[in-house]
This record gives C-alpha cells, sequence and structure tokens, in this order.
C-alpha cells in the first residue's frame, strides 16, 4: 500500500505543479522518480522519455503510465495516471470560472509570464544532466553529431521532431550496440564478462 501511497504522491506532486504542461512537468517527474524515491536512473529515465516523446499524447500521463506500471504493475499505472490527471481537472474546476474575471489584471499576466523563464531554467537542468551522461554513453563526438544533426533537421530544413525521433530509433534499431566490459572481481582474480 505504501508504494502506492508514493507513486500517487510522486506523480501528483509533479501534476500540480507542472504549470505549463509537459515541458515543466519531465523535470519534477524525473526529480520525483530518479532523485527522491529512486525508482529508476538517469539512464533509464532518458530512454522512457524518449520513448514517451515518439508516441502521441501529453508527455506527463505517457509517462506516469509507464513508470507506475514499471513500478507497481497495473495498480501502479491506474494509481499514477489518476495522480497525474486529478490535478489538473481540480484546478480546470477551480481555476477556470474565477480566471476568466482575472484573466485582464496586470498582476495575472505577471504571473503567467514569470513562469516561462522558470520553465525554461528546470528544461535546461535537465538537458545539462542528460548532456553530463553523453560522454558514457553515445560520446561527445557522437553526441555532438547528433545534436548538430537534429538540431539543423529541425530548425533549418523544417522536418518535423516527431519524424526525426522515428528516424532515430529506426537508427538505433539497426545500429550495433556498442558492447560494455564488465570486470567481476571473485577472490582476488579478475574476469572480463
Amino acid at each position: 500500500m505504501k508504494l502506492y501511497i508514493n507513486i500517487f504522491i510522486a506523480f501528483f506532486r509533479s501534476g500540480i505543479l507542472g504549470f505549463g504542461g509537459g515541458p515543466s512537468a519531465i523535470p519534477l517527474v524525473h526529480k520525483e522518480v530518479v532523485g527522491t524515491f529512486k525508482w529508476m536512473d538517469d539512464e533509464q529515465f532518458s530512454d522512457v522519455l524518449a520513448l514517451g516523446n515518439t508516441l502521441p499524447g501529453p508527455i506527463n500521463t505517457k509517462m506516469a503510465g509507464y513508470i507506475g506500471y514499471r513500478v507497481g504493475g497495473m495498480m501502479g499505472l491506474i494509481v499514477a495516471l489518476i495522480a497525474t490527471a486529478l490535478p489538473t481537472v481540480l484546478l480546470m474546476l477551480a481555476l477556470l470560472t474565477s480566471f476568466n474575471q482575472f484573466k485582464d489584471n496586470p498582476r495575472v499576466q505577471g504571473m503567467t509570464h514569470a513562469v516561462v523563464p522558470i520553465v525554461g531554467v528546470m528544461m535546461g537542468v535537465l538537458t545539462w544532466s542528460f548532456l553530463k551522461k553523453t560522454k558514457s554513453g553515445l560520446g561527445w563526438k557522437n553526441g555532438s553529431i547528433l545534436l548538430i544533426g537534429c538540431l539543423i533537421s529541425i530548425v533549418v530544413l523544417h522536418i518535423h521532431p516527431g519524424v526525426v525521433i522515428g528516424l532515430l530509433l529506426v537508427g538505433a534499431l539497426v545500429l550495433p550496440e556498442k558492447k560494455k566490459e564488465i570486470k567481476v572481481h571473485v577472490e582476488g582474480k579478475s574476469e572480463s564478462l
């Protein structure tokens, strides 16, 4: 039961604080899943994020569904999805009626504009943490080439990001995986696996 309460807390917090949708919720989910509850590491989280970005729909609910299922089975999936959607439903009911009355108020406009740089900083921190992991994964050279290639494809050539992600997934399936050597120390002897 405690596991389901923790799943609910993790995704409810990220849902209630993720003002602005997916981009602002991703670092919050990362903090809960990797930092607070340690259900996965950075590499596993980046895999879930990459997979979630290839599928249609809101990223927060896709990640919640997968992580909830992985951690707590089918019940974990249901709890995570409810916890992710509940803050939105509650806030929509409470705020939409009053927001229309105050939407032209300079303070309300200032609050909505103040959120943009905060989300930018949160995305920057998450991006920086993934870039630091590039050295152990692809390596700086391959990671830089991939980054520049994706940037040119999306910004200059105006190729849809979904197409770029799809091509990268196909490339990852086709290219051979880099094998890592694991050394095991048994009674003073070192063996490679």
